[in-house]
């Protein structure tokens, strides 16, 4: 009667030298020192099928870093070619060309593309570790990393080509995958798929082939002379970095590809390739730099400054060079290549962020992405899609915070460097940045605390209420003027009172409480410094009563504080304030408290010695104190002279024009005093280009 099943055994450990049976420490170890990259591929798939189900699975956890990386691994296209050079080898040596699961365009290309992409990206997006090839292209597709029309041809072909395996394996109950021969088969076969002759499956079956190997190609950056390795050996610039000519020769090779400041740039060279750094690397770290440096000097003649984006770019390879993957990317995507050199002659400091943050290299593979920004909506659905995939992991959530904004800064500088962007407009995009990012950061601090406590509730007029958290934006936050290095100057308010003024947990907190601990936490998740830095320095000192006040207060206590016991300088900062979180309750009873301190009548002579006396404060305290420097926001004449005769304009004239609260931004004042009569219109247009441009 035959057999149940071929069952093959030869994916453990070791192979067939291997036990049959290992335990999860000798697993562990043998994955850990001398797991290979196919095994990579093969696990994959691999899921638990019987025996003990819960020791399975601790099992897969276990050996999950094995196959998803934490970080990007673009190494994986490398192995993958390397693997499919093997097979290829194989194939010819035992002369099956028509073998349609390893040959050119079968089966197992299909898997390699999606299988590829997984163990690049599937550390930090756990959707993407599915077993279904179909499921995971579809999910590329979807995320933009394949194009949708050329995942669909793939999704046919492997319909296509696994219908005709089936149908091969029907015969006789063989284990084959090559094309049959003997002209009977043939004529079986082409019947068995619904085609009227063997010529024309064989037709469908080449351009089936053709279509799969076209997309692997593409995807794999397949070349005529083979590998990356040839086609980095071909170039001429190779000799410079490999220390095979003298300066004089080196310079002429220079010369001949368009690259000026030749000495600079081949000093920095050697001084790099002589480095304990690069004498010290081995193996597929060595490879890969000797593979990109020629790809780099290529790229380097169209550029003004050679010499110096050369030392930026340096200072980059120096940060990344022991985490190959990232000079594989480099490698494998020429466009990467193309947008790091090009930003890093644009901007020192983006040039600065990557070397800090290299994993922001991702972000250079799409140009279009890299040059579009999205809105508001399209900003938090990513952030949630990025979050949704981080269950229970603190330190997980930080990173992808941090991340997530890191990328997305990068994306405004670019385009600021570009020319694309007003200073404005930047500082709106940066702006609308940190409130989608404070706007998560609370919710995940609220969650926090209502899983311990219970939510927060109290009995006004025998009502049951549930107050909520209100957050005030002062500063450059508050006039929508970020820029990239600015902190949150925030102010952290609540809406509870009356009576009975505790959560409904079962450890319970009376709710001054939970909202002095809730705003704990926002600091805690917003300012903690991690391996991808700290998400935004908070400042919370203008607050009533600045430090030595409770960090958060009342909507009622504010109030009074702000009506009594203010001072001037704190009028003139509230001038700028704005609630950016908080219910339609809380906005228009800040807007309330706001509109009817700053209108109260003033002696504007007292106003102006006040404004004055705190401005030569700054100045004396902030501003430069070395001859020939110029402090572009404290020193006389500089940002925040704007920014006093602005807001001493705006308390003095306030309760007469109320309409110049409705804005919080410094420029958009200077338009409303000139609409009141209290610039001309000569003013108004000098002040405001001194502000664009100092900004």
């Amino acid at each position: 009667d035959g057999f149940v099943f071929r069952v093959d055994m030869r994916l453990r450990p070791y192979g067939d030298s291997g036990p049959l049976v290992m335990s999860f420490a000798g697993m562990e170890q043998y994955y850990q020192t001398q797991g290979r990259d196919w095994e990579r591929y093969a696990m994959i798939k691999a899921r638990v099928i019987g025996g003990d189900r819960q020791a399975g699975d601790e099992l897969m956890d276990m050996l999950r870093p094995f196959v998803y990386r934490r970080y990007l691994d673009f190494g994986a296209f490398e192995s993958i070619r390397e693997m499919k050079a093997m097979i290829e080898k194989e194939i010819k040596r035992k002369g099956n060309k028509n073998n349609i699961k390893l040959g050119r365009g079968g089966i197992r290309e299909i898997e390699f593309i999606g299988q590829t992409y997984q163990l690049i990206r599937g550390g930090g997006e756990p959707d993407l570790r599915v077993r279904s090839i179909l499921a995971v292209l579809q999910l590329l597709a979807q995320k933009g990393y394949m194009n949708p029309q050329e995942t669909r041809q793939l999704i046919d072909s492997y319909d296509f080509l696994r219908r005709l395996e089936n149908r091969l394996q029907m015969y006789a109950d063989g284990q084959t995958h090559n094309l049959p021969e003997q002209p009977l088969l043939q004529h079986s076969m082409a019947l068995a798929m619904g085609y009227a002759s063997w010529d024309a499956l064989y037709d469908a079956t080449q351009q089936q082939l053709k279509t799969v190997h076209a997309c692997f190609s593409n995807v794999f950056a397949l070349s005529p002379e083979g590998t990356e390795q040839t086609a980095a050996a071909q170039n001429p610039l190779v000799k410079i970095w490999q220390d095979e000519l003298d300066n004089q020769d080196a310079c002429e090779l220079l010369h001949r590809h368009g690259i000026e400041q030749c000495d600079e740039l081949v000093h920095q060279l050697t001084a790099f390739r002589d480095s304990t750094l690069i004498k010290s690397l081995v193996g597929s770290s060595r490879q890969r730099l000797d593979n990109l440096m020629p790809l780099l000097l290529q790229q380097l003649s169209s550029m003004a400054s050679p010499g110096e984006v050369t030392r930026r770019l340096l200072n980059l390879l120096q940060a990344i060079v022991r985490r190959s993957v990232y000079l594989a990317l480099l490698i494998e995507y020429p466009v990467a290549l193309q947008q790091l050199i090009r930003l890093c002659a644009a901007s020192p400091w983006i040039a600065h962020l990557l070397t800090r943050y290299p994993i922001l290299l991702d972000e250079l593979l799409d140009p279009r992405a890299l040059y579009d920004i999205p809105n508001r909506k399209q900003l938090t659905l990513e952030l949630d899609g990025m979050l949704a995939q981080v269950v229970d992991d603190e330190e997980r959530t930080l990173d992808v915070l941090r991340q997530f904004k890191q990328a997305y800064v990068l994306r405004v500088a670019a385009m600021d460097v570009a020319g694309a962007l007003r200073v404005f407009d930047v500082s709106e995009h940066l702006t609308m940045l940190a409130e989608v990012l404070l706007d998560k950061v609370h919710q995940l601090a609220w969650e926090h605390l209502v899983r311990r406590h219970g939510k927060p509730l109290c009995n006004i007029d025998g009502q049951v209420y549930e107050p909520g958290m209100a957050i005030v934006a002062y500063g450059k936050m508050g006039g929508e003027e970020l820029g990239y290095g600015s902190d949150l100057d925030i102010v952290f308010l609540h809406d509870s009172r009356g009576e009975a003024q505790y959560t409904d947990g079962q450890r319970s907190l009376d709710n001054s409480t939970f909202f002095a601990r809730l705003a704990q936490r926002m600091v805690h998740l917003l300012s903690a410094q991690t391996s991808t830095g700290r998400l935004y320095e908070v400042d919370t000192r203008l607050r009533p009563d600045g430090a030595a006040g409770m960090l958060v207060s009342s909507i009622e206590a504010f109030a009074l504080y702000q009506q009594e016991k203010a001072w001037t300088w704190e009028h003139q900062a509230l001038i700028r304030a704005r609630m950016v979180i908080g219910g339609v309750h809380l906005v228009e009873e800040f807007a309330r408290i706001r509109r009817s301190v700053l209108t109260q009548p003033r002696d504007v002579s007292a106003l102006r010695r006040d404004v004055i006396d705190m401005r030569q404060k700054m100045r004396n305290n902030l501003g430069s104190k070395k001859p020939g420097q110029f402090h572009l926001k404290q020193d006389e004449g500089g940002l925040v002279d704007i920014e006093f005769m602005v807001q001493f304009a705006v308390l003095a004239l306030a309760a007469e024009h109320p309409e110049l609260l409705e804005h919080t931004a410094t420029r958009q004042f200077i338009r409303a005093l000139q609409q009141c009569g209290c610039l001309d219109a000569e003013q108004a247009a000098e002040l405001t280009h001194a502000y664009e441009v100092y900004r």
